[in-house]
């Protein structure tokens, strides 16, 4: 994983935690890598791992049985759906909207775009081939 500069390494590590929560890849109670050993697969600090996942508890996504480890909520695609798009209406649509307007793309423009990515992303959630590319 490469992390970017412009934002915390945590919650870098949280979306990527919730990026395969809803992709399928970490299903509802099942129980997730212990922090040492995300903190190994992603050469990071294990403080790092524990602040993602303390961030993730908070938000209901994750819950501790103690002596077990961590697992994902029963309810936690809806909960990482639920931060997912308030954060995406709160910090990256008016962004998006500005530079639509400025740039006067329509609607109509977005919505074909959008379509082209639905359409493929679909392929890529079934097993295509070139999902690591």
């Amino acid at each position: 994983m490469e992390f970017k500069d412009n934002e915390a390494i945590y919650v870098q590590i949280a979306s990527f935690v919730c990026d395969n929560i809803l992709r399928g890849r970490w299903p509802e109670g099942e129980r997730i890598l212990s922090v040492r050993d995300l903190a190994v697969e992603l050469q990071v600090n294990p403080n790092t791992v524990m602040r993602a996942y303390d961030f993730l508890q908070s938000l209901d996504v994750l819950y501790n049985k103690r002596g077990h480890g961590l697992f994902i909520a029963e309810n936690g695609i809806e909960k990482v759906k639920k931060y997912y798009k308030n954060n995406f209406f709160e910090n990256h649509l008016p962004e998006v909207f500005k530079n639509m307007y400025l740039l006067e793309i329509s609607p109509e423009e977005i919505a074909k775009k959008y379509s082209e990515f639905v359409k493929g992303e679909n392929l890529k959630k079934k097993g295509n081939k070139n999902e690591n590319k």
